[in-house]
C-alpha cells in the first residue's frame, strides 16, 4: 500500500481503478512540399474542422457543466481565428515550402514561448492555450485523436493536468474522481470538478505503473491511496457508505425552511448557467435562483441573441420556478469570457479591462435589448435584475437612466412589462464595497461576488497556481468587507446576499448567518448541506 499526499480540490471518497489519461503520441516531422498553396488549403480545412469540433464540445459543456466549461473553449475558438497566428503558419508554409503540421507546431512553440516570457499572468496562461489549439490542429492534420478513457467501468482519472476541454469530453458516468500532478485550486478544471460534484486532488506525484491499479481517493485528507490493503478498503467502504447515507439524510431536508432554531430565516438560492440547470435546482430544493448567468445566451450563438430569444429564455426560467425568485445577472463578458462577434480589442490586463457593465454602458443598444427582454419576462414570474462589476454611483445612475428610457419605449409601444422589478447590484470590487453605504440608497439589494472581490482585494490572480499559497478566501479583509456591505445594506432597509464560491464554504456558513447575511446563492449540490447547518444553529 502506498499513500501519496496532495491538495484537495473537492471533498469526497472514490474507490476504483486508476486510469491514466493517455494522449495520443505523435511526432511532427519537417517535410518539403512542392505545392505550398495546396498545403495552405490542408491547413484551412484542418482549422475549420478544429473550430467545428470545439463548437460541438462547447454545446456538450453547456449541457453538462454550464458556463464554467464554456469560457476556455470560447478562447480557443477565438485563438484559432487569430490573424497573427494564422499568418505565421501560412508564411512558414510559403517561405520554407514545408508541410502544414510542421508550420503549425513551430508557430505554436513560438507563440507559447512569447506568451510565457510576458510579465502579465493572464498572458502567461495563454501559452497553454496556444499549445492546446496547436496540438488540436496537428492531430487533425495527422488524423489522430486522443485515446482518453477506455472501458466501461467508472475509474479514477489520473493525468499530468486536465484542460477543461479534456474534462468536458469525458463520459461523466465513467469518472469517479480527478487526480492531477499539476493544476490550481482556483483553475477552470477545479471549478468543473466541484460543479460535477466529484472528489478531486492536485499535486499528486504518480507513476505510469499505477495504470489499472486499485486506489482510493480521500478528498477530505488530500490523499491518493494506491493498492490499499483489505483493512483500508473496508474502512473506506464504510466511510463511503456513511457519505451516501448522509446524502440520503440530506434529502429529508427537502421542502423544509432554511431557518435557525431561533427563527432566523436565510434565503437559500442556487447559481445556474442556463435553462438546462433548472432540473438540478428543483432536485436540490433551492428556494430560488440567486444568480442566472445570462451571458450563456451570447456565448452559445454566433451572433447577438435577439430580444425575443432572450425573452423566451427568461420567461421559461420564470415560469418553471413557479413564483420563486429568479435573479438574472445582466451580460457579464470580457476577461476570460470572450465572444468573437463583440470584436473586443486585445487588452494586456483583461480582468481589469473592458468587461461586464462597462460594455453595456458603452454599447447601450446591446444593453437596451436585454433590458427590454427582462422587463417583458417579468410579467411571467418573480424576476429580479442584477448588474455586475459596479464601481461607482455614476454607473448606477446611468443604468437607471437607460432603464427608464427602455420602460418609456415599451409603454409607448403598448408592450406589457413589469414596472416594479427588484434591481440590485453585485458587490465584487473593493470600490463598491467601500461606498456600499452610498450605493444602498440607489438599489434594492446587494449580492456579493466573492470570487472577483477576493482576487481584486488581495491582488491575486486566482487562476495562477503559483499564487495558491497566498490566496486566502478567508482573509480578514474579505470577511470584514462582507460584514461592512451587509451592515450598510441593512441601514437602508435593503437585503444583502452572497453569490460567489465563498457562499458554498460550509466552514463559514455560521459566520455568515451571524454577520446578518440574508441570502446565500450556491451551486445546487450545496443547497441541502447548507440548509442542514443553518437548521442546527441556535
Amino acid at each position: 500500500m502506498k499513500i501519496i499526499l496532495g491538495k484537495s480540490i473537492f471533498k469526497g471518497i472514490a474507490i476504483g481503478k486508476i486510469a491514466i489519461y493517455k494522449k495520443d503520441d505523435y511526432v511532427v516531422k519537417r517535410e518539403h512540399v512542392n505545392d505550398p498553396e495546396e498545403e495552405i488549403k490542408r491547413f484551412e480545412a484542418a482549422k475549420d474542422k478544429a473550430i467545428d469540433d470545439l463548437s460541438k464540445l462547447r454545446d456538450k459543456a453547456f449541457k453538462e457543466v454550464g458556463e464554467d466549461g464554456v469560457a476556455i473553449l470560447e478562447i480557443h475558438q477565438i485563438m484559432l481565428e487569430d490573424e497573427d497566428y494564422n499568418d505565421s503558419i501560412k508564411n512558414i508554409i510559403t517561405n520554407e515550402s514545408v508541410n502544414a503540421e510542421y508550420a503549425v507546431a513551430t508557430t505554436g512553440d513560438n507563440f507559447a514561448e512569447m506568451f510565457s516570457a510576458m510579465d502579465d499572468d493572464y498572458m502567461k496562461a495563454r501559452a497553454l492555450d496556444v499549445k492546446d489549439i496547436s496540438e488540436r490542429l496537428v492531430k487533425v492534420l495527422l488524423g489522430h485523436t486522443d485515446s482518453g478513457i477506455t472501458g466501461d467501468d467508472p475509474v479514477i482519472v489520473v493525468a499530468d493536468d486536465l484542460g477543461p476541454s479534456e474534462t468536458v469530453q469525458m463520459d461523466r458516468d465513467k469518472v469517479l474522481s480527478f487526480v492531477t500532478r499539476y493544476g490550481s485550486k482556483n483553475s477552470h478544471t477545479a471549478i468543473l470538478a466541484r460543479t460535477m460534484n466529484i472528489p478531486a486532488l492536485i499535486d499528486i506525484d504518480y507513476t505510469e505503473d499505477m495504470d489499472g491499479v486499485l486506489a482510493i481517493v480521500d478528498g477530505a485528507e488530500g490523499k491518493l491511496i494506491v493498492e490499499p490493503d483489505a483493512e483500508t478498503i473496508l474502512t473506506y467502504r464504510e466511510k463511503l457508505n456513511e457519505e451516501l447515507k448522509s446524502r440520503d439524510m440530506l434529502k429529508e431536508l427537502k421542502n423544509k425552511e432554511t431557518v435557525t432554531k431561533s427563527g432566523r430565516k436565510i434565503n437559500l438560492y442556487a447559481n445556474i448557467g442556463g435553462i438546462k440547470d433548472l432540473a438540478s435546482v428543483l432536485q436540490n430544493d433551492a428556494e430560488g435562483i440567486g444568480l442566472f448567468r445570462s451571458e450563456f445566451l451570447y456565448l452559445a450563438g454566433s451572433d447577438y441573441p435577439t430580444e425575443d430569444e432572450q425573452f423566451q429564455a427568461y420567461k421559461t426560467v420564470a415560469q418553471n420556478m413557479a413564483g420563486k425568485k429568479v435573479i438574472i445577472r445582466t451580460l457579464d463578458i470580457g476577461a476570460d469570457k470572450q465572444i468573437d462577434y463583440f470584436n473586443l480589442d486585445h487588452e494586456d490586463n483583461p480582468a481589469m479591462g473592458f468587461r461586464a457593465i462597462r460594455i453595456c454602458l458603452e454599447r447601450p443598444e446591446i444593453f437596451k435589448t436585454q433590458l427590454r427582454a427582462l422587463y417583458r419576462a417579468g410579467m411571467h414570474g418573480n424576476l429580479a435584475i442584477m448588474y455586475p462589476m459596479i464601481t461607482s454611483l455614476e454607473e448606477v445612475r446611468k443604468i437607471k437612466e437607460i432603464a427608464a428610457n427602455v420602460k418609456e419605449e415599451l409603454r409607448e409601444q403598448g408592450i406589457p412589462f413589469k414596472e416594479d422589478m427588484e434591481e440590485g447590484i453585485m458587490i465584487e470590487t473593493p470600490a463598491a464595497a467601500i461606498i456600499s453605504d452610498l450605493l444602498a440608497k440607489e438599489v434594492d439589494f446587494f449580492s456579493i461576488g466573492t470570487n472577483d472581490l477576493t482576487q481584486y482585494t488581495l491582488a491575486i490572480d486566482r487562476q495562477n497556481e503559483k499564487l495558491d499559497p497566498f490566496y486566502n478566501a478567508h482573509h480578514t479583509a474579505i470577511l470584514r468587507m462582507i460584514k461592512m456591505v451587509v451592515d450598510n445594506a441593512h441601514k437602508e432597509g435593503k437585503w444583502a446576499g452572497i453569490c460567489g464560491e465563498l457562499g458554498a464554504d460550509t466552514t463559514l456558513t455560521e459566520e455568515f448567518v451571524k454577520m446578518g447575511v440574508d441570502e446565500l446563492s450556491v451551486s445546487p449540490s450545496f443547497v441541502l448541506p447548507i440548509r442542514k447547518i443553518v437548521r442546527n444553529m441556535d
